[in-house]
């Protein structure tokens, strides 16, 4: 059977009220049990995930406590929530796969995702992460902490941090040898924890990996027959909000990059995921995106948003 790649967005760990550690339970008991059905048709899965509100949530509990206790740094943050995140993902897959009567056979892997020191993103950081301020408190914290603050949507101001592109993920051959031993890992979280190649060694840097594009590179490294990006919707839609708004069964390569040209698909939302999506597609593989309450129609080709090779 295939080995497929299936991302899951961070926000499958939110609840509808406090978004508490209680609450990432409860959360994905409802968002993960599509995946059985994927898992016991014989499929093998490899799992990553994303972190955007549970590191931003970490990063502001360093400022609240780092009068108390040094705050860490924003690699270790990432760290944090992967095993975190990867934890409360691998107890529940295996407590629904126990309750199904299937094998519980589910790791996290805290992986380190190499990116290059000289990438451009670190010159010009753009990714917004953490909570919102006021813009008197972006300044002190600008001021106090080196951070570079940008206005966000007319949300409020926001720390942005660099996210350079992932070149290879370190802990790849490990997440092989678990697939080939039957278990399901889970890996990436968050994009991985971004490091560079020194003399020394590798050594954590502060930035922020996007996850769609760390899970194309570890697919790639894995040799998988597909990815799946799952977000909260059933697939792409063009004309979103509006009363043209209308989703796409199938997606060219060359439709998708003149849509992203053109500014149809966010950064911050569906943009990530179109653009890894059509790499993964390039290399040769196949990417579909959809919602996790449909991945195993998704995986049969009769849901979502298959991105094919082709021009418009």
């Amino acid at each position: 059977m295939s080995l497929l790649v299936v991302a899951i967005g961070g926000n499958a760990l939110k609840g509808d009220e406090s978004g508490s550690a209680t609450e990432w339970f409860e959360a994905l008991t409802r968002s993960l049990p599509p995946l059985l059905d994927v898992l016991a048709a014989g499929h093998r899965l490899v799992l990553t995930h994303g972190n955007g509100p549970q590191v931003g949530e970490e990063l502001l509990r360093m400022e609240i406590a780092k009068l108390v206790i040094p705050a860490l740094t924003l690699d270790l943050c990432v760290a944090e929530t992967q095993g975190s995140m990867g934890f409360a993902i691998q107890q529940v897959l295996g407590n629904l796969l126990r309750g199904r009567g299937l094998p519980a056979r589910v790791a996290a892997v805290v992986s380190q995702v190499v990116v290059d020191p000289a990438d451009p993103a670190f010159a010009h950081p753009t990714k917004p992460i953490g909570t919102f301020y006021r813009k008197a408190q972006a300044a002190r914290l600008a001021r106090e902490s080196g951070w570079r603050i940008v206005e966000d949507a007319g949300r409020g101001w926001r720390r942005v941090v660099p996210s350079p592109r992932p070149l290879r993920v370190v802990e790849a051959p490990l997440v092989r040898a678990l697939v080939d031993g039957g278990m399901t890992p889970i890996a990436v979280g968050g994009g991985g924890i971004p490091v560079v190649e020194t003399d020394g060694g590798l050594r954590g840097v502060e930035a922020v990996v996007e996850k769609d594009l760390a899970s194309v590179v570890l697919a790639r490294a894995l040799g998988a027959d597909a990815v799946l990006f799952l977000t909260g919707v059933e697939g792409v839609a063009v004309g979103w909000g509006t009363p043209g708004q209308r989703f796409l069964g199938r997606l060219t390569v060359g439709e998708a990059r003149r849509l992203l040209a053109v500014g149809e698909f966010p950064p911050g939302s569906m943009g990530p995921k179109v653009e890894a999506a059509v790499e993964f597609v390039e290399g040769g593989g196949r990417a579909v995106i959809t919602s996790l309450d449909r991945v195993a129609e998704a995986v049969a080709g009769c849901a979502g948003t298959a991105i094919v090779r082709g021009e418009p």
